[in-house]
């Protein structure tokens, strides 16, 4: 069975999304193993200059690739990644499925992810060229996760 990882920066703090994605996590059980892996965002005080800017996201890179297993399929969640269809995740998930016991999505802060965890990153999924709230995203990520492996198993959730 699959490992499958949302490893993020940042913790959810409203109740009903919380509540959506234990919904997706508790639907997910039958297909993989899923967790979610949350992990603190660093605060900028003062003036956000580029240098402190740059720095907090090399901070949260460093705590991102702390918890990436030397084996895993790591998924990138940034803006100049590649758009997937439903279908498509699904297959890629499948194919990865066949070569790797963990595949890692990683969720950046709300600067973004460094350019190491790029780098480490073996594909780079956007969903959207707009932007969408972080906490809302990992909602609508564990929706396309449980999506792909429903349609994989053929199962009446994807029309």
């Amino acid at each position: 069975m699959l490992n499958v990882n949302i490893i993020c920066i940042g913790s959810l703090k409203e109740k009903y999304l919380i509540d959506a994605v234990n919904e997706y996590k508790k639907r997910l059980t039958r297909y993989c193993k899923f967790e979610i892996i949350e992990l603190s965002e660093e605060r900028i005080t003062d003036q956000e200059t580029d240098a402190l800017i740059d720095k907090t996201i090399k901070k949260e890179g460093e705590k991102i690739l702390s918890k990436i297993g030397k084996s895993d399929y790591v998924i990138a969640m940034c803006i100049e990644g590649k758009q997937l269809s439903s279908e498509d995740l699904s297959k890629k998930l499948s194919d990865i499925s066949m070569s790797s016991g963990t595949v890692d999505f990683i969720i950046g802060g709300s600067w973004g992810l460094c350019d190491d965890v790029k780098r480490r990153a073996d594909f780079k999924l956007s969903v959207s060229k707009m932007t969408f709230p972080h906490q809302l995203f990992r909602v609508m990520l564990s929706e396309q996760i449980y999506r792909a492996f429903s349609i994989s198993a053929n199962a009446k959730y994807h029309k």
